[in-house]
């Protein structure tokens, strides 16, 4: 029913956890294919996908592109893109069987969902970056990359798919399909915390609503992105 797609580079630290996460749902037949786009990665994140026994694509470095190719491996009716940092919790499979069923059957019009954001570090700093995230999604419609996305294939190709684009894919695709056809499931979609504790929640927060600006301000993306790296690396 449903193919995953988890986009890679050096993403050795957490893709075992997430992948481990589909296990139950390949199991019980949610998951038929699993495809990990690699953008080249010079740690171990081939080994690890190799032996899960999952698809390897290798593309270039454009997490944009890597979900666009992987989409076109997909053989299932149904695409789940998840980061390779990102961890299901429990009880995600038995929401999204509902979400497809009540759109298979008619009783709603066909729409893509993503999953509650959660980071897995303690203390305020996080629990506030989850609140806003918690309020932008509620009450905008726009979760980004990092809370899943869960699309048919027919919307997917309906809206034109991910575009190869270094940043702002998943704010792209989500302004595309616009309020109406988003849901939040309430199952948490756990995050890696690593580059927040990393560069500072402050430092971070600040350059991820910088390059939405620019973005948003229409910047090139090429510019945006040397600003996305740039501020990441100080």
């Amino acid at each position: 029913m449903i193919s995953v797609v988890i986009p890679t580079l050096n993403a050795e630290q957490g893709l075992a956890a997430t992948l481990s996460a589909l296990v139950p749902a390949v199991v019980d037949g949610l998951v038929r294919d699993v495809t990990v786009v690699d953008g080249g990665s010079t740690d171990d994140t081939l080994k690890i996908a190799d032996q899960a026994g999952v698809n390897v694509l290798r593309t270039g470095a454009s997490r944009g592109g890597q979900l666009k190719a992987g989409a076109k491996l997909a053989k299932s009716p149904w695409i789940l893109f998840v980061h390779a940092d990102t961890i299901l919790q429990t009880g995600w499979e038995q929401e999204v069987i509902n979400f497809i069923e009540k759109i298979e059957s008619g009783r709603r019009d066909d729409a893509a969902a993503a999953f509650k954001f959660s980071l897995d570090d303690d203390g305020l700093a996080p629990r506030v970056v989850e609140s806003f995230v918690s309020l932008r999604s509620s009450l905008l419609r726009m979760p980004y990359g990092d809370q899943g996305l869960l699309i048919s294939r027919a919307l997917y190709n309906q809206v034109g798919g991910y575009n190869t684009m270094a940043v702002m894919e998943d704010v792209d695709i989500i302004s595309r399909l616009g309020r109406r056809r988003i849901v939040m499931l309430p199952s948490r979609a756990l995050t890696s915390a690593a580059r927040y504790r990393t560069e500072g929640y402050v430092q971070r927060i600040a350059r991820n609503q910088y390059c939405l600006l620019m973005y948003a301000l229409k910047a090139p993306l090429a510019r945006i992105a040397t600003i996305y790296q740039s501020l990441k690396a100080n």
